[in-house]
């Protein structure tokens, strides 16, 4: 007999029964709608409801193919690519239409005028608590991303999700999840273990020196978005350094290394804000478990796994390592179905089908409120160009 197809493996998580699908189906139907238009009567500019359509349909139509398939990682980084290179264009395009460049000015930077990143969460977090300064250059309430939403919107994606975060919501993960499909099989196949502590000890370190400068050191020196968003005007020797180093982490961290090993190394290696996320899994409802009485130990799991979350220890503990983005992908390639999305204080591999359910919502919607408004942003600075020549007025 013929080895079973994974298609036919993941069955036994798809909801085919038609009024089932549809009861599952529709609140997300619903809660998009309202979410991706404000409760706002629609727009007649073309300009708007088109983009509001497209990402409407585009969000909805994938999360009924999670539904319907049992697949989720396989749909989960369509939208998850998507929403990050469309966030680029778009940020792009409005930074240029704002300022003329890309470039941060410092006197842009003195009036409060960078949007707040998740990214420097955690070297905001010390600093403010031991001098109560926020140590970045950006709006507490007011304007365009402001600290304190930016952080509230943290605290509840944490709280329900984890480091889920980092694959359900963070729009520079979208890239580097994307580069890592490029290809088929990996040529680069063995990454030490000890390469994943790696991102704590940058955390640590990033950190302490945030504390002790009172400045955003990992903003300033380390983050390779820099080179897709935003970046400090380089007009002498230390920011033309800061820019040489930011373009190299991105070219080498988020788009060769992961064409060549499959993985997010980015997130997996580097990280801080990463490393710090994984600590909010243990406050999570959710988390990712290996029935024993099921796996035969064949280590699919470890060899997919794009955040190197998973290894002989963890499997044979019957769950992940700390550092577990909650992205799906393990559950999609177990043979044996022993791997599944679990609510703690519930058996390992209880009701596998309903409980991901109950963790697909916030997961979902998630993403489709944080990162609709960055599709249609994308979507719009397009038609825009395809329209008038131009992606800025």
């Amino acid at each position: 007999m013929s080895a079973p197809t994974t298609a036919a493996l993941s069955s036994a998580l798809a909801i085919r029964t038609p009024w089932k699908l549809i009861l599952a189906y529709l609140p997300m139907l619903l809660l998009t709608a309202m979410m991706m238009t404000g409760g706002r009567p629609i727009s007649p500019d073309p300009l708007e409801w088109i983009p509001l359509a497209i990402s409407f349909l585009f969000f909805n139509i994938l999360f009924f193919l999670m539904l319907r398939t049992g697949f989720t990682d396989r749909y989960r980084v369509i939208l998850f690519s998507t929403m990050a290179f469309l966030f680029v264009i778009g940020f792009i395009a409005n930074l240029i239409e704002m300022r003329g460049s890309m470039a941060l000015s410092e006197s842009a930077m003195a009036q409060g005028e960078t949007p707040f990143c998740h990214m420097v969460i955690p070297v905001t977090l010390i600093p403010a608590a031991l001098t109560r300064t926020i140590i970045f250059p950006g709006h507490l309430l007011g304007g365009f991303a402001p600290i304190a939403g930016m952080v509230a919107l943290w605290i509840g994606a944490s709280l329900a999700l984890g480091r889920g975060f980092c694959s359900w919501g963070c729009f520079y993960g979208g890239l580097e999840d994307g580069f890592s499909r490029l290809l088929k099989k990996p040529l680069i196949r063995r990454i030490g273990r000890h390469w994943t502590y790696l991102p704590y000890a940058i955390l640590l370190a990033v950190v302490l020196l945030s504390a002790a400068t009172l400045s955003p050191a990992y903003c300033e020196w380390l983050c390779p978005f820099k080179t897709v968003t935003e970046y400090n005007e380089v007009n002498n020797f230390r920011t033309l350094l800061q820019a040489v180093i930011m373009v190299a982490l991105f070219a080498g961290l988020v788009v060769v290394l992961p064409i060549l090993t499959r993985k997010r190394t980015q997130c997996g290696l580097f990280c801080p804000f990463g490393a710090f996320q994984s600590f909010t899994n243990k406050v999570s409802a959710y988390d990712i478990r290996i029935d024993r009485t099921k796996c035969v130990d064949c280590g699919k799991c470890a060899q997919v796994c794009p955040t190197f979350s998973m290894d002989a220890d963890s499997i044979s503990r019957g769950g992940t390592r700390l550092s577990c983005c909650r992205c799906g992908k393990c559950v999609d390639a177990c043979p044996k179905q022993a791997i599944s999305f679990h609510i703690k204080g519930t058996e390992a591999g209880a009701s596998p089908k309903w409980s991901r359910l109950l963790f697909l919502y916030p997961a979902f919607l998630f993403l489709a409120v944080f990162g609709g408004s960055m599709v249609q942003w994308g979507l719009y600075r397009i038609l825009l160009l395809l329209s008038t020549g131009s992606m800025v007025k």
